[in-house]
């Protein structure tokens, strides 16, 4: 698990930078890195950028600490999610500096980023909102990592991922037990069936005078009778042989055979007496919105509505690649345009050092901005630039691709939406049919 914090530095960035950088903390700095300047000179770095801006506030900079459970991850893999918790958050606009402390009983990241992006120089908003997203983020990178979650409250135990989005939504474990339970009656044969699909699905199974389930992340085991009357054991299984014993069994049918005409027959055997119970809970309402959007779509077949959602699912996945290559292109260029920018601003300065009868006395005066044009000459050179680019056609290429960036961003959002808008019809058509789910790639969702 992870608990992160942030506070401002409003002076002494030097020192800041100098302690997380310590040697001793750092595995001799092996667990240093930084993004849109040098780590070594990040504090002048920042100075140049701060001073760009026409409204900078009154911080220098940001310091996000991310600390760690002790012994739940290795040093190199903490520093990993500091960086990826580090670009998410300044979204590659903002210079910073990560280092990773190895010295204490916890490990735990350091971030200082500055208090201005280097692309249009607005400042950053520190504020509750943007602390509970930096924290969001933190969380999301733990689960994907395989890390517990925690909530910020002193004294309280960690939460699994599973169990923070479950509070987050306001679903209660029970809540989703009952929903679990439900969806599966109409498609199991018996109690045990049951038993075994919720094992299938993470549920953890205890046996005894009651059954108790635990879905993955629970701290507590959830007794089925404590769900209502209506999920006592002696409940599900009534429910179940209500179901099965007068359930009409539908011949199969030819293929070509409409997909609304499955349905409508299976509505009529669940409109029966013993169905009844079931089909108020659930199905008869999803049943009439599944028939209308399989009819607006113009889905005739099972086929037909599989297909549908590999495309959705392929064209999302497209789009999620080309929205990072574009995010990609996007920092690359930012920082060449920063550094085209620095050279520029600061390359009058090193010619007069380079004729400079004092050398020495010319440096002292201006020491800050020959080391500027020194690493951005050194950052220019490093990415194999020769030539360097008109930056006024830099900077209007960059805006072309970032409202591209925008449009695949939307693109990508209104896929996500669809592909759960599909597969949940999916869910009630195997549900209203009774099918078994026909594979993985079929429920796969996206990120």
């Amino acid at each position: 698990m992870a608990v992160t914090k942030i506070k401002p530095i409003k002076s002494t960035l030097k020192k800041a930078l100098e302690y997380i950088q310590n040697p001793d903390k750092t595995d001799d700095k092996m667990l240093v890195s930084s993004f849109g300047c040098s780590y070594e000179t990040a504090d002048i770095e920042f100075a140049f950028t701060l001073s760009q801006a026409l409204d900078k506030g009154n911080n220098l900079a940001h310091h996000l600490i991310q600390s760690f459970e002790p012994g739940e991850v290795s040093f190199e893999k903490a520093h990993e999610i500091g960086k990826q918790l580090a670009d998410a958050v300044t979204k590659e606009q903002y210079e910073y500096v990560l280092t990773t402390h190895i010295d204490k009983g916890h490990v735990h990241n350091h971030i200082i980023f500055c208090a201005v992006n280097f692309v249009d120089y607005h400042k950053y908003n520190s504020n509750k909102r943007s602390y509970y997203g930096i924290r969001n983020i933190s969380d999301r990178l733990c689960y994907e990592n395989g890390l517990s979650v925690i909530t910020p409250e002193k004294g309280h135990k960690g939460k699994s991922y599973i169990e923070y989005q479950t509070a987050k939504t306001g679903t209660s474990w029970k809540g989703k037990l009952k929903e679990a339970v439900d969806l599966l009656i109409p498609q199991v044969k018996d109690f045990e069936e049951l038993l075994e699909k919720l094992q299938a699905s993470g549920y953890e199974i205890k046996r005894g005078k009651y059954i108790s389930c635990r879905a993955p992340g629970q701290e507590r085991f959830t007794r089925l009778k404590t769900l209502r009357a209506d999920y006592t054991e002696e409940a599900i299984r009534k429910r179940i042989a209500g179901i099965r014993s007068r359930n009409v069994k539908i011949p199969k049918q030819e293929q070509g055979i409409s997909l609304l005409i499955d349905i409508e027959n299976n509505i009529k055997a669940q409109q029966s007496a013993g169905y009844e119970h079931w089909a108020k809970i659930y199905n008869l309402k999803q049943a009439a919105k599944t028939m209308n959007f399989l009819t607006e779509n113009n889905i005739l077949h099972y086929e037909d509505l599989i297909k549908k959602i590999d495309e959705i699912i392929l064209d999302s996945e497209q789009t999620a690649d080309s929205l990072k290559q574009a995010e990609k292109k996007l920092s690359d260029m930012a920082v060449l345009i920063k550094n085209i920018s620095t050279y520029q601003k600061t390359k009058d300065i090193y010619r007069g050092y380079i004729k400079a009868k004092d050398k020495e006395a010319y440096r002292r005066k201006y020491e800050s901005n020959l080391i500027l044009y020194e690493a951005a000459t050194k950052a220019l050179k490093d990415a194999g630039i020769k030539k360097l680019s008109n930056l006024t056609t830099l900077q209007k290429e960059y805006s072309v691709l970032q409202k591209h960036k925008e449009v695949l961003y939307s693109d990508y959002g209104k896929f996500k939406s669809k592909v759960k808008e599909y597969q949940k019809i999916k869910q009630n058509v195997d549900t209203i049919l009774q099918r078994e789910n026909t594979g993985k790639e079929h429920t796969k969702t996206i990120e």
